[in-house]
């Protein structure tokens, strides 16, 4: 049996594809505002948030089933595809998984509208270590709090 997968989730969302990836790239400080119920706070570790925040570390305080947890991540700009990468380094998420990275994508449908592929890329510590699903429920709600938020 594989420990390592891939989840895969589409939505789409009336927002433009520009404006949902600036909330990543250069406005992440928002998101516990964007998002209060999700996210309660984001602080960088490691470099700052002018300088476009690539390969800034950040810990992430967010609930998730209840409960708070913390996430510490590196992350990774690709202004081409409109693509933001959450590499973990370290948090909750490590007691189930050796390697947890989320990505948020953002493909231009037309001037309002967009395509937000939210890929979440794990590796298990065993076969015991439960599937992510509520991770990617996560991403797809943070996704959905953005949107709204751009109306």
């Amino acid at each position: 049996m594989s420990l390592c997968g891939k989840f895969v989730s589409e939505l789409e969302i009336n927002a433009p594809a520009e404006k949902y990836y600036k909330i990543f790239k250069d406005q992440a400080f928002h998101v516990p505002n964007i998002s209060p119920n999700i996210i309660q706070q984001i602080q960088v570790h490691e470099g700052d948030w002018d300088s476009h925040g690539h390969g800034s570390i950040k810990i992430w305080n967010y609930t998730i089933d209840g409960k708070t947890e913390v996430f510490k991540e590196r992350v990774e700009f690709d202004d081409e595809k409109f693509a933001v990468t959450l590499v973990g380094l370290e948090g909750d998420v490590f007691n189930h998984y050796k390697t947890f990275k989320g990505i948020y994508q953002v493909v231009p449908k037309d001037p309002e509208h967009s395509l937000a592929v939210l890929t979440l890329e794990y590796e298990k510590l065993d076969d015991g270590s439960p599937y992510p699903y509520k991770y990617l429920d996560l991403m797809n709600n943070i996704t959905k709090d953005i949107e709204s938020h751009l109306k």
